[in-house]
Parts: C-alpha cells; sequence; structure tokens
C-alpha cells in the first residue's frame, strides 16, 4: 500500500490565486494596448506641438499615461508595456523567458500600431507636407539628429542609466496588494516625466525600445541607422538593475520578491505569478506533470 502523498503549497503561489489569474492572451492584450497608449501620448503631444521650445508639457504627458495605464492594466500583465521593463524582470527572476519574449514582441506590436494612427494623422493635415520629416522631430537620434549635437557616447550612457533607473524604480515599489500597485505606477510614472525631460533636451530619448523602434520607422532614413542605440542601451540598463534586484533584492518576502512574492512586477494575487504550483522553486523542475506544456502556456499556467 503506497503512502499518500502529502499536496505541496507553492510558496511562490498565493491559495486561490490560479483560478482568478488572466491568462496569456488577455495578459498580452493588456501589454499591446498599454504599450499604444504610451506611444500615442508620447510621440503625439510633442509631434503637435513645439517640443524644444516646452519639453514639459511632453514630458508630462507621457508620464502621466504611464501611470494611467499601470493603473489600468497592471493588475492583468503587470504593466510592463516596454521591453526594457521586461528585461529587467526576466534577469531579476521575476518572469520566465517565453513569457518575456511574448511581451516584448506584443509591446512592439502596440507601439507600432500606435505610431502608425499618428502617422495617418499627419497624412490628413494639409499644412504637413512631409510626414516622415514630422516624424523626425520626435525621433530619437544622436550627432547631427540631437538637439544639443549630443555624441553617441553621452546618448548611450544617458540611455542606460535612464532606463536602469527606471527598472529599479519598478522592481522596488512593486507589490501585489493594490497599494503597493498605485505607488508602484506613480512613481514609475514620474520616474518616466523626470528623465523624458532630460532626454527631450538631448535628443528625444524615449528609455523604451518598443517606442523607439516605432518612431524610428515612420521617420526618415537617418532613424533606422542609429535606432539599434535606442534599442540596445535601454536593454543594458535594464539588465544591470535586474540583476543588481535578483542578487540583493530577493532577500526578504516582505520586499514582495522573496519567496512569497515573485510576481510580475505591479500586479496583485490575480497578476502573472511567473513560478507556478507544482514547481520546484530552487530547481525550476516540474513536478506536475499531469497537462500539455504547450495549453498551459496559452490559458497562461505557464509564464
Amino acid at each position: 500500500m503506497s503512502t499518500p502523498v502529502p499536496v505541496r503549497h507553492d510558496a511562490l503561489q498565493p491559495s486561490g490565486s490560479e483560478g482568478a489569474r488572466p491568462g496569456l492572451l488577455l495578459r498580452l492584450t493588456a501589454e499591446a494596448f498599454g504599450s499604444f497608449f504610451l506611444t500615442v501620448a508620447g510621440l503625439g503631444v510633442p509631434l503637435f506641438s513645439i517640443p524644444q521650445s516646452s519639453p514639459l508639457p511632453a514630458a508630462l504627458a507621457a508620464g502621466l499615461a504611464v501611470t494611467a495605464a499601470m493603473l489600468a492594466f497592471g493588475h492583468a500583465s503587470g504593466g510592463h508595456f516596454n521591453p526594457a521593463i521586461t528585461a529587467g524582470h526576466l534577469l531579476a527572476g521575476r518572469i520566465r523567458p517565453g513569457a518575456a519574449a511574448a511581451y516584448a514582441g506584443t509591446q512592439l506590436a502596440g507601439g507600432l500600431v500606435g505610431a502608425l494612427a499618428l502617422y495617418g494623422i499627419l497624412r490628413t493635415l494639409p499644412g504637413i507636407a512631409d510626414s516622415r520629416t514630422a516624424f523626425d522631430t520626435v525621433t530619437a537620434g544622436f550627432g547631427e539628429h540631437s538637439i544639443i549635437q549630443a555624441p553617441l557616447a553621452a546618448v548611450l550612457l544617458l540611455e542606460m542609466l535612464g532606463a536602469a533607473i527606471i527598472v529599479a524604480v519598478f522592481l522596488a515599489t512593486a507589490g501585489r496588494d493594490n497599494a503597493s500597485r498605485s505607488a508602484a505606477a506613480v512613481a514609475v510614472g514620474l520616474s518616466f516625466a523626470v528623465l523624458l525631460q532630460l532626454g527631450q533636451s538631448v535628443g528625444n530619448l524615449p528609455f523604451n525600445p518598443a517606442r523607439a523602434v516605432a518612431s524610428a520607422v515612420f521617420s526618415s532614413g537617418w532613424a533606422l541607422e542609429q535606432v539599434w542605440v535606442f534599442v540596445a542601451a535601454p536593454l543594458v540598463g535594464a539588465a544591470v538593475a535586474g540583476l543588481v534586484f535578483r542578487t540583493f533584492g530577493n532577500g526578504s518576502p516582505s520586499e514582495g520578491a522573496g519567496e512569497s512574492g515573485v510576481t510580475a512586477a505591479g500586479g496583485t494575487d490575480s497578476a502573472p505569478h511567473e513560478l507556478e504550483a507544482g514547481e520546484d522553486a530552487r530547481t525550476g523542475r516540474d513536478t506536475a506533470g499531469e497537462a500539455s506544456e504547450a495549453q498551459e502556456f496559452f490559458e497562461g499556467k505557464r509564464g
């Protein structure tokens, strides 16, 4: 007679949260729409104003858009809306590689759709002869395409530093209850607003690879030649912040990142929990083996 094996409740998965956790499709939809919103606000405000003479409204608009999107959709997806933030979560051990890749893809898609919508609006305006030239005014650039002629080295360092700060703020303020999620949304939004104020003065630095690619696609040819800087640099900065939090930030469960809190940052108990019930927290070995991995992934049971 075999001895019954006691049911082990995974310390990383709160009891009763599995049924309420959104599926992968809903999470990706939230990420795509949030990225769409951030692109429309972050590019649209300076596109239809004069950011060189008054960059503050554009920076504030982008920061407020981040806060609004995180408050609206953070409970579903964690509220990343930025491949750099997702990369930081990946290196911090708070999201699986498969989910991180899916998040980044939908963030890029949402940003491209947002830029396409703005480009379509520009094409309807009779006073704008060349829509691509208009997009050049809000696209990130360095050297002769920077407002202050900032060299490549300066832009690289500022993009890495800004992304590292944003990811650090996100990871530090994230929690699973409503108060923590609201605090994270406000803190990240304000951080974006402050850094974008600085970034616009240097060369429209977005600290967001999805937004950088979206604006470059609809700008003149030079933008695509330089866009690698605004993709690689923030990812490097985010990776540094993520590794720091993986090393030093996961020691206490009260910080929301230890044994009881490995979640998509900014989420609640119903947000994506990256290590699932039935998986060993130390080795990552799946002990359930009941259902198909592919089916669990698309149902959101696997991050």
